[in-house]
């Protein structure tokens, strides 16, 4: 029995004979290879477009900016199942992919819900400072927790997310996300009582938003940049391990509280 919806059993994405290999209806040896970098390729093997140059300049920043954040959850996971078996280089990557959700690195697709809120607002006639003040009250008065906004390192402000908008608007290519960001930047420090910085998250979603590129790409960035920072802490594995280290020293953090049995005579 089929369980979901069936769709066209179709792919455009790729096809391959013996002399040639088709990528979107390119030859990826003759168009391709040689001529793209792999950000671009990446744009227009989820797309099936070629990405513009503010496109893909900002895709470029996007990835280079998440790629690497240190001793994170998932980088700590990643290096002890490494140490775990150093032959999977696959499953070491794949535990840090796991690690990547909502908490960290995983918010630009719920920034761009955040950003659809305040532009529904806008088209129902209040102003975008309206709108997003409306927005910031009723997650307020929800207890939920907003995207896209608040660091527990950088304050006042997130440098990364500070340089993706500023050269945004220097370029000429922010518009109503990135408008929209700023303004919810304004009204969550008005409904918290406190200023919670701009993150990363929503400065790649509202300036990606802008450059109509996909939510879909939007998702995937994440993942694809914390990739490369696996990567990197696994080559450096490798050579100075220390995934042994962290999990004796999270050991050796934690009380234990639950009572040990009485020992029979």
């Amino acid at each position: 029995m089929m369980i979901g919806k069936r769709g066209a059993a179709t792919t455009a994405i790729s096809a391959g004979r013996a002399d040639a290999i088709s990528i979107r209806g390119a030859s990826l040896t003759q168009d391709l290879m040689g001529h793209v970098s792999f950000t671009q390729f990446f744009y227009f093997l989820a797309t099936g477009r070629q990405p513009t140059e503010a496109q893909s300049l900002f895709l470029d920043m996007s990835l280079v900016g998440l790629a690497e954040h240190g001793l994170t959850p998932s980088v700590q996971a990643a290096r002890m199942t490494y140490a775990a078996d150093p032959a999977a280089l696959q499953g070491a990557v794949a535990a840090g992919i796991l690690g990547c959700g909502t908490v960290i690195l995983g918010a630009a697709g719920l920034c761009r819900g955040l950003i659809d809120e305040v532009l529904a607002g806008q088209a129902e006639g209040a102003t975008v400072a309206e709108a997003a003040l409306a927005v910031a009250h009723a997650y307020r008065a929800a207890k939920k927790a907003i995207p896209g906004y608040g660091h527990p390192l950088h304050k006042p402000l997130d440098p990364r997310a500070h340089r993706m908008i500023g050269l945004a608007e220097e370029m000429g290519v922010a518009g109503r996300a990135v408008a929209a960001a700023k303004a919810l930047t304004g009204a969550i420090a008005q409904a918290w009582g406190k200023p919670l910085p701009m993150n990363i998250s929503m400065s790649i979603a509202a300036t990606l938003y802008d450059l109509d590129v996909p939510a879909s790409v939007i998702r995937g960035v994440p993942i694809l940049a914390r990739t490369a920072g696996l990567i990197a802490h696994l080559g450096e594995e490798a050579e100075t391990p220390i995934g042994f280290l962290l999990a004796a020293t999270a050991e050796d953090a934690i009380d234990h509280s639950a009572p040990f049995p009485e020992t029979k005579a």
